[in-house]
C-alpha cells in the first residue's frame, strides 16, 4: 500500500507546483507585456491603456461619446482625425 501512495504524492505536488508558475506567468507577462519594445513583440502602439488606471477610464468615456455619435457625425470626425494626423493609411489589421 505504501508503494501507491508516493507516486499519488508526486503527482500531486508536480500538479500543485505547475499550478503556481501559472499564476505567477500571469501576473508577470502583464508588466513585462508594457517593458518590451514593439519591434520585440511587446504592446503595440495603438494598443488601449490597461484596465485600472486613469487613461483606461479617458478611453471608454472617448469610445462611448463615439458609439452614441450618429454615423455621418462619426465619419467627419475620423476623416478630420485621419487629416490631422496626415495618415493615409486604411486602418490596423486586426
Amino acid at each position: 500500500m505504501r508503494s501507491r501512495s508516493l507516486p499519488i504524492a508526486a503527482l500531486a505536488l508536480l500538479a500543485s507546483s505547475l499550478a503556481g508558475c501559472g499564476t505567477v506567468n500571469e501576473k508577470l507577462s502583464a508588466g513585462m507585456g508594457d517593458t518590451i519594445p514593439q519591434w520585440a513583440g511587446g504592446l503595440p502602439a495603438d494598443a488601449p491603456p490597461r484596465p485600472g488606471t486613469p487613461q483606461y477610464d479617458a478611453y471608454m468615456k472617448e469610445r462611448e461619446r463615439k458609439r452614441l455619435l450618429p454615423a455621418a457625425d462619426r465619419e467627419k470626425e475620423e476623416q478630420a482625425q485621419k487629416g490631422a494626423t496626415g495618415t493615409t493609411s486604411a486602418g490596423a489589421v486586426r
